[in-house]
């Protein structure tokens, strides 16, 4: 199994390219890219549907020669909700930016039927999940319940320093609905102050996985199934940006019965 664990390929340019190939599984894909104002990227997207998420900047996309305009207004993923383009199967992708931009490039197989379009801040409402230092702060992009891509789930996170996320420990490795779908995920991680960690756990019942991982601004963890809890050290917020996707576009997950007890405080 390939390290969980990426660090970017320096620090301009596409800084990470993960594939279904290079991650060693099926469905998800995960690049970043970033550039400087007038710098531009593009991409075929194929047979494959696209969730280009700007996590910091501004820039001008077109989609298939249609001019979308100048997106983006925040300048940290910690300043707001982000802007976002759904790109279908078979188009053709180009991003300028005109500010300094950090681009992440989301991926999963396409379908038919499905329609270029923003994603503005406010699409879908900024939610509370936990309570105590279990609370986070989540933006769905592409949720479940908006039926506008055919596998793609696109969510950030927000954990403020000293709290968990992802947690209860839970995992989505099984394709048993209605009890629990299958799906790869990615995290992007960025921290705040630049210079902190966080740490993320990643671990079977069994214990044929189980990986301990420090992950520092930038640093993208990869998935491919069981249980996988965040924690946010003091002093530090964390923001993670997640890609999901499997045979169904479902998010049904499974909690550690052992730390089930746990949702009765939170």
């Amino acid at each position: 199994m390939p390290n969980l664990l990426v660090k970017p390929k320096g620090i301009a340019g596409r800084v990470h390219e993960i594939t279904p190939e290079s991650a060693g599984w099926t469905y998800v894909g995960f690049a970043l890219d970033r550039l400087a104002a007038g710098e531009s990227s593009s991409g075929e997207t194929g047979d494959k549907e696209v969730c280009l998420v700007l996590v910091t900047g501004k820039a001008k996309v077109f989609v298939d020669g249609e001019d979308f305009g100048e997106l983006g207004e925040r300048m940290t993923p910690f300043e707001g909700q982000p802007y976002a383009v759904y790109v279908p199967k078979g188009s053709h992708w180009q991003v300028t930016a005109t500010t300094a931009l950090e681009l992440a490039v989301c991926s999963a197989p396409g379908g038919e039927g499905y329609k270029a379009k923003v994603i503005r801040p406010g699409t879908h409402p900024l939610m509370t999940r936990g309570k105590g230092t279990n609370t986070r702060y989540v933006t769905n992009i592409m949720p479940e319940d908006d039926a506008s891509a055919h596998s793609l789930l696109v969510v950030e996170v927000i954990t403020p320093g000293g709290h968990t996320s992802s947690y209860p420990p839970h995992k989505h490795d099984q394709d048993n609905l209605p009890a629990e779908s299958f799906l790869e995920e990615t995290y992007y991680h960025r921290l705040n102050p630049s210079q902190g960690f966080a740490m993320q756990r990643v671990y079977t019942d069994d214990r044929s996985l189980d990986e301990t991982m420090a992950v520092e601004d930038g640093d993208v963890a990869l998935v491919p199934k069981g249980y996988h809890p965040v924690a946010a050290i003091h002093g530090y917020d964390l923001y993670y940006l997640n890609v999901m996707a499997g045979p169904s576009r479902i998010w049904k997950f499974h909690n550690a019965p052992e730390h089930q007890w746990l949702f009765t405080g939170i």
